[in-house]
């Protein structure tokens, strides 16, 4: 699938890092550090547009080595990209750790997956059909 891409990032558009990966790292497209303190949030810019195809979006993801090494991840982690936003790609990135944590110009912060999806019609009824699990959720199933 082809997918139009404005890059004014200053650096190459995202990229499959190997032939399996199902996202692309996202750069921090800024000019000057930012400093993330204890439990402190930054919109960052990438300088990516893209037009998708009706039918599919674009999730934005932590990248799990920032998650677990420095405690940063994206704040409304998957952040989502409608196929009609045509604005600049940011990342709401939050620092959840005790150590402040600074984001450089080109340093990858984040990945972007893209992914189809199907619309949907609502058909209310009365009553829903039952499974074995029924309203079971937030631990039914146990631990182990």
């Amino acid at each position: 699938m082809k997918v139009k891409i404005v890059n004014k990032s200053g650096f190459p558009a995202p990229f499959y890092a190997t032939e399996l990966s199902a996202g692309m790292d996202l750069k921090a497209a800024i000019e000057e550090p930012i400093e993330l303190g204890e439990l402190c949030r930054a919109m960052v810019p990438t300088g990516i547009y893209i037009e998708l195809p009706a039918g599919y979006e674009a999730q934005v993801r932590p990248r799990s080595g920032l998650a677990a090494k420095h405690g940063v991840t994206v704040c409304n982690s998957p952040g989502t990209i409608d196929a009609d936003y045509r604005g600049e790609i940011k990342v709401i990135l939050v620092n959840v750790s005790k150590e402040k944590f600074v984001i450089n110009p080109g340093e990858r912060i984040a990945q972007m997956v893209i992914a189809k999806y199907e619309k949907i019609e609502w058909e209310e009824v009365e009553v829903l059909g039952e499974t074995e699990r029924g309203a079971g959720g937030f631990g039914s199933t146990g631990v182990k």
